[in-house]
């Protein structure tokens, strides 16, 4: 069965699940709970019936990713405007969220969240079935949907997106013959979480949730007990999940990595830990969506990308930044948060390219460098050469402030020793393996003046190393 082209609106997200393919067999679940799909047909796991808040402007906030799962289900093509909130927001960010949104009532899986809701309706949404539908759900409502931005440069904003622009990347496809199991280190309610979760309902597979403080080593586990055999997340994602044991026993068919950059160092780990996996990664953000992915293997892109329309998607480098014009990306700003486009229909994601050999290849944000005496350093640049060490498991590159220079480049490195209380001579000796790596491959002012060998690195609410 072939699936649909999107429709130009108000298409809800459960009508073109049940044309996808036969939601029998078909299973949504949480580290707790789970639901099967074709029991949306006739269940709803809203406290009062979908059709009820027909034309609202909705927040959904919870704590259970599956009860959020099945509030964008039930809700998309229904409501007006519906609010995907992450975890983690404090009640006066809410607060904030609620009033610049419009919106009307609280979608939430406790009576007692913490948010601050101005007194407003709430209702309840369970991670499982609680009532029969009274109506058929209608599908002419073309619902907004709002997402925020990672944050991770300033305050999150509310970007606005049709469920047409937020599939546009999955377009029309045949559905495998051995229905695919997906799942995600992401959040469902970021960007990149949401992609996963629409590719895996639309394509005819069914789903595995990630969970909160669950590490890495646990939802490997957790997932090949389920047998996924796709799954995406950020490379810090997979750099931890190569450090953890359950990774040897876990045989995905496909890994698909985004949020960051994809150096070489992470590409032939997870080759030589996958052998028979398709591995690929993608370039999107929350305003400009889905750009591209790469199949081949190798970090970068190519430039043939650049400079040519590719189902409706252009891009081009303008003063070392990536911009983006496409169906998919948000279609504006919905608090005050400045111009999303250029005058030319181009989003200009920040994210800074640089072309050798005809492939462009990622080397920072360009609100993330590093000044270190005049001269302009990009963290990520640095931290994809030391990724190269095949003893490095991963790092993070900041500045360090210095009173002649206002920043010197220190590096804190996770690194693999040959035994647990490794000895200080094995530690110079890494040291100053990785220092020759880094004159091998950057300019002077760029390698690290201070190295420290740290025993983990933070991962950030979106999957992003925690700088």
């Amino acid at each position: 069965m072939r699936l649909q082209q999107p429709a130009p609106s108000g298409f809800s997200l459960w009508r073109r699940m049940d044309i996808a393919g036969n939601l029998s067999g078909r299973w949504l679940r949480g580290a707790d709970a789970g639901i099967r799909l074709d029991a949306l047909s006739s269940s709803s796991g809203l406290s009062i019936q979908p059709h009820r808040l027909r034309g609202k402007s909705v927040l959904v906030v919870t704590q259970d990713q599956l009860a959020a799962a099945l509030a964008m289900i039930e809700l998309d093509g229904v409501v007006r405007r519906l609010l995907v909130c992450p975890p983690g927001l404090s009640p006066e960010h809410c607060s904030s969220l609620i009033s610049a949104a419009g919106i009307d009532l609280i979608v939430c899986d406790t009576a007692s969240a913490h948010i601050g809701d101005a007194g407003l309706e709430r209702v309840t949404v369970h991670n499982r079935m609680i009532a029969q539908l009274e109506a058929d759900r209608e599908t002419d409502e073309p619902t907004e949907w709002i997402l925020l931005t990672s944050g991770t440069t300033g305050r999150p904003k509310m970007t606005v997106h049709t469920l047409p622009g937020l599939t546009g990347a999955i377009g029309s496809r045949t559905a495998p013959q051995i229905p695919a199991v997906w799942s995600t280190f992401y959040d469902i309610r970021r960007y990149g979480g949401l992609q996963i979760f629409l590719r895996a309902m639309l394509g005819g597979g069914s789903m595995i949730l990630s969970s909160a403080g669950e590490g890495a080593g646990a939802f490997l586990a957790r997932t090949g007990s389920h047998g996924v055999t796709h799954i995406s997340g950020t490379p810090s994602h997979w750099r931890a999940s190569l450090m953890s044991a359950p990774v040897r026993q876990f045989a995905p068919r496909y890994i698909r990595l985004s949020g960051e950059i994809a150096d070489q160092g992470i590409l032939d780990r997870l080759r030589a830990a996958f052998r028979e996996a398709d591995i690929a990664h993608a370039f999107a953000s929350t305003e400009a969506g889905v750009a591209f992915d790469v199949k081949d293997g190798l970090a970068g892109f190519p430039a043939g990308l650049v400079g040519r329309s590719r189902d409706g998607v252009e891009m081009k480098v303008e003063n070392g930044s990536l911009r983006i014009k496409s169906p998919r990306t948000a279609s504006r700003y919905l608090d005050e948060g400045g111009e999303l486009r250029d005058a030319d229909g181009f989003i200009d994601t920040g994210d800074m390219v640089e072309l050798h050999h005809g492939r462009y290849h990622f080397v920072g944000r360009r609100d993330g460098l590093i000044n270190t005496g005049g001269l302009k350093v990009h963290p990520e640049e640095i931290e994809a050469v030391i990724n190269l060490h095949p003893r490095v498991r991963m790092c993070c590159v900041r500045g360090r402030r210095n009173p002649i220079v206002g920043a010197i480049v220190s590096a804190d490195v996770v690194a693999e020793f040959d035994r647990p209380d490794h000895a200080t001579d094995a530690t110079e000796a890494l040291r100053t393996e990785i220092i020759e790596i880094c004159k091998k491959h950057l300019a002077r002012h760029k390698i690290p003046a201070v190295i420290r060998f740290v025993p983990a690195l933070g991962i950030g609410a979106s999957g992003k190393l925690a700088r």
